[in-house]
C-alpha cells in the first residue's frame, strides 16, 4: 500500500550506516525499504484500500496460512460476507462453510464473535488503536498492530515470522520476544508506519527467505550482520505415519455423511465421510494423502454397497458446498468428482509465497 511520500530507490545511505549491522540511523534503513516497497510491493486485494473490515480479514487468514492458499479464498469469502454487519448478521456454520479450506477453524469462530462484537458494542466500527483491537475476541497483539497501522496509521511496529527473520539477520542474532519488538519500533518509520510494517513483512516474504536468501537483492543488505541463512538449531520435528479408511456411498444424488460432535475438541460441528475398518477382502477405490501437523495420513477410500447398518444423514450433492466439511472431506469427495466447487477467483499478485506456514488441522 502506497502512502504519499516515495522515495528514490537509489537513495544513499548517510555516513556510518554502510557497515554491516549498522541501524544506528533508522532513517536511512527505512527509506531504503520504503523505496524498494514502493516499487515492488504484491499487488495483493486487501492492499488496495484501507478498509479495517478487509485488512482485518486478511489478516486473521493469513495466520498460519500461506498468501496462495489465502489468495483462493479471500475473495470469495469477501463477497459472501462483504461488511463486517453482514458476518455478524451471519450463522455460524455459514461462516464456517466459507472458511473450508483455511484450516484452522477457531480462527473462524473467533472472526465471527469479533464481528458480532464490533456490530453490537462499537455500531459496526472498529475501534481505531491497537489497544481497542486487542478488546475484540481473537485479535492478539500482532493483528491489532497490523491493522492499527495499515488502516490507522498509528505508529506502532509489527513483528510475525516475516519480521523477526529480518530483525535477528539485521542484528545477527536470534531475536524473539520483547527484543524482537524493540528493535521492530526502534526501526519503525513513524510518518509510514502502515507501509514500513507491510515493508518488513513483505521483504521476509519475497526477499530475506528462510532458506537461501536473496541478499543480492536486499534494499537493506548494507545494514545487515548476516548476509545470508542465520544459524539456528532446530530440534527436526519427527512425522508420525498412520493409515485410516474411510466409507464412500451414494444413493440417489446424495452422499453419506456424518457430524462430528459438538463436544469435539477438533473442529466440532464439521461433516466427514464415515470412518470404516478396512474391508479384508476388498480394495480401495482410491488412495490419497493427508497431512495434520505431525502426522502423515494414507487415507483409503472404500466403497459401501450397503450402508444402512452406518450411522450419519444422506446429504443431498447440491447442499456440500453450503455445509463445513473437514478439509479431508473435501479433498476426498473432489477426488471422487462429487464435489465441483467453482474455480479460485483470479486475483493479482497470486504466485506463491512462503509468507505464512501452513499446518495444524486439515487445510
Amino acid at each position: 500500500m502506497s502512502g504519499s511520500r516515495a522515495l528514490p530507490a537509489s537513495l544513499p545511505a548517510p555516513p556510518g550506516t554502510e557497515h554491516p549491522g549498522d541501524v544506528s540511523n533508522p532513517r536511512a534503513f527505512s527509506g531504503r525499504l520504503l523505496a524498494w516497497y514502493d516499487a515492488n510491493a504484491r499487488d495483493l486485494p486487501w492492499r488496495r484500500d484501507r478498509d479495517p473490515y478487509r485488512i482485518w480479514l486478511s489478516e486473521i487468514m493469513l495466520q498460519q496460512t500461506r498468501v496462495a492458499a489465502v489468495l483462493e479464498h479471500y475473495v470469495r469469502f469477501l463477497a459472501k460476507f462483504p461488511t463486517v454487519q453482514k458476518l455478524a448478521s451471519a450463522r455460524e456454520s455459514s461462516v464456517l462453510a466459507a472458511w473450508s479450506g483455511l484450516g484452522y477453524y477457531r480462527r473462524a469462530r473467533m472472526l465471527h464473535a469479533a464481528a458480532r462484537a464490533v456490530v453490537r458494542d462499537q455500531a459496526g466500527v472498529f475501534p481505531s488503536t491497537s489497544a481497542g483491537l486487542r478488546r475484540l475476541p481473537g485479535i492478539g497483539r500482532y493483528t491489532a498492530a497490523a491493522i492499527a497501522s495499515i488502516a490507522f496509521e498509528e505508529a506502532i511496529a509489527v513483528v510475525d515470522g516475516n519480521v523477526e527473520r529480518v530483525v535477528s539477520r539485521l542484528s545477527g542474532s536470534p531475536l524473539s520476544g520483547e527484543r524482537a519488538w524493540k528493535t521492530a519500533e526502534a526501526l519503525l518509520d513513524p510518518s509510514r508506519p502502515g507501509d514500513f510494517n507491510q515493508g518488513m513483512m513483505e521483504l521476509g516474504a519475497t526477499v530475506c527467505l528462510p532458506r537461501q536468501p536473496r541478499c543480492l537483492l536486499c534494499p537493506v543488505a548494507n545494514f545487515c550482520r548476516t548476509r545470508g541463512e542465520l544459524a539456528v538449531a532446530r530440534p527436526a520435528a519427527r512425522q508420525k505415519k498412520r493409515t485410516i479408511s474411510f466409507g464412500l456411498s451414494r444413493r440417489e444424488n446424495k452422499v453419506l455423511l456424518v457430524q462430528r460432535n459438538a463436544g469435539e475438541s477438533l473442529m466440532p460441528g464439521f461433516w466427514e465421510l464415515p470412518q470404516v475398518p478396512p474391508p479384508k477382502s476388498q480394495t480401495p477405490a482410491f488412495s490419497l494423502r493427508h497431512s495434520i501437523t505431525s502426522t502423515d495420513y494414507v487415507v483409503q477410500v472404500y466403497p459401501l454397497q450397503r450402508a444402512g447398518q452406518l450411522p450419519g444423514s444422506w446429504v443431498p450433492v447440491t447442499r456440500l458446498g453450503a455445509l463445513p466439511l473437514t478439509g479431508l472431506a473435501r479433498k476426498i469427495l473432489r477426488r471422487a468428482a462429487i464435489l465441483k466447487e467453482p474455480s479460485p477467483p483470479e486475483t493479482a499478485g497470486s504466485s506463491p509465497a512462503p509468507e505464512r506456514a501452513c499446518g495444524g488441522p486439515p487445510v
